[in-house]
């Protein structure tokens, strides 16, 4: 590991009881910031409620951090907007975001649309699948951007049990993220969960960074904002166990090639031969190829949209 690194794992690594509540509290009323969070959602009607329920009673009605809770719903067939509403949360409609602008299937394009229909200076993405779901995943990634000045995004870190083995969750993370960020972004081998749903950052830092639009997000984020804040602009937060529902090998495979494709645009902005990903599925007469189609589009810098802009300027 990098001598780099190293010195960032003591310097930026932390856990969410390094910053208890009412100092996070104390920075927030010192500086005026506002905190929005935003959970991208898509047929997640048996958890998303709880989410929104617990983070409104513990961080909204018994201590004032989050200003707004907001649920993009990126298509649900399910009741998922209904259970969020009624559970406290702003739902906005990813087609009813940036309209000029068709939208496209993927968390890092609803992800990029909510800067839209926020105002936070901070924002805190949180997955809306999560089980057993406590506030600390909030406050505890938020708290680093309200205390310290310096420090722009924070990726939350945790255990990721597969059923009821622990530490086997995040599978893709182990075979392909971790290995392209030693190999390709050594400075950044010091995130535990690179490929995590939940992370908070400026406002003025999300604004200018490109978003693929697939499940290539997560790390293009991290590997942008390497670039354009430096190292030590980046930190996690040790926030205990995450718990949530794990997809099969087939829907992590396709996931693996879209995050292979994020991380080759960044390392040469070249162009795959043949931008496809084909499985096998065993059927009546043998295995039988599925192939996919694996995200290519990137949405640009959000201080380049007009529309923001203009938003900004009002």
């Amino acid at each position: 590991m990098l001598k780099e690194v190293e010195h960032w794992l003591s310097t930026r690594s932390w856990s969410m009881t390094d910053r208890p509540l009412h100092r996070i509290m104390a920075a927030k009323r010192a500086t005026g910031q506002t905190v929005s969070v935003v959970l991208p959602a898509l047929n997640e009607e048996e958890t998303v409620g709880d989410i929104v329920a617990i983070i409104r009673h513990d961080l909204m009605r018994q201590v004032p951090l989050v200003d707004e809770i907001v649920v993009v719903d990126s298509g649900s067939t399910d009741r998922t907007s209904q259970v969020a509403a009624a559970a406290g949360a702003r739902v906005v409609h990813r087609d009813d975001i940036l309209p000029r602008v068709p939208a496209v299937p993927g968390k890092g394009e609803v992800l990029w649309r909510s800067l839209l229909v926020t105002r936070g200076d901070i924002v805190c993405f949180i997955d809306a699948d999560l089980r057993e779901f406590s506030s600390d995943f909030v406050s505890g990634i938020v708290g680093p951007l309200l205390t310290d000045p310096g420090v722009d995004l924070v990726k939350a870190m945790y255990d990721r049990p597969l059923g009821s083995a622990a530490g086997q969750g995040g599978r893709v993370t182990e075979l392909m993220a971790r290995p392209l960020l030693n190999m390709h972004w050594p400075q950044l081998a010091g995130f535990v969960q690179p490929l995590g749903g939940e992370y908070a950052a400026r406002r003025s830092l999300l604004e200018r960074l490109p978003f693929p639009v697939g499940y290539g997000i997560e790390l293009g984020m991290l590997v942008d904002a390497l670039h354009l804040a430096g190292l030590d602009a980046l930190a996690q937060v040790d926030v205990g166990v995450r718990k949530h529902r794990h997809q099969d090998g087939a829907a992590l495979g396709r996931m693996s090639a879209a995050i292979y494709r994020t991380a080759q645009l960044r390392l040469a902005r070249g162009h795959l031969i043949r931008p496809v990903l084909t499985q096998f599925e065993r059927g009546r007469e043998g295995f039988e190829p599925r192939t996919y189609a694996v995200d290519l589009d990137e949405r640009p810098p959000m201080v380049e949209i007009t529309e923001y802009a203009e938003r900004k300027a009002a």
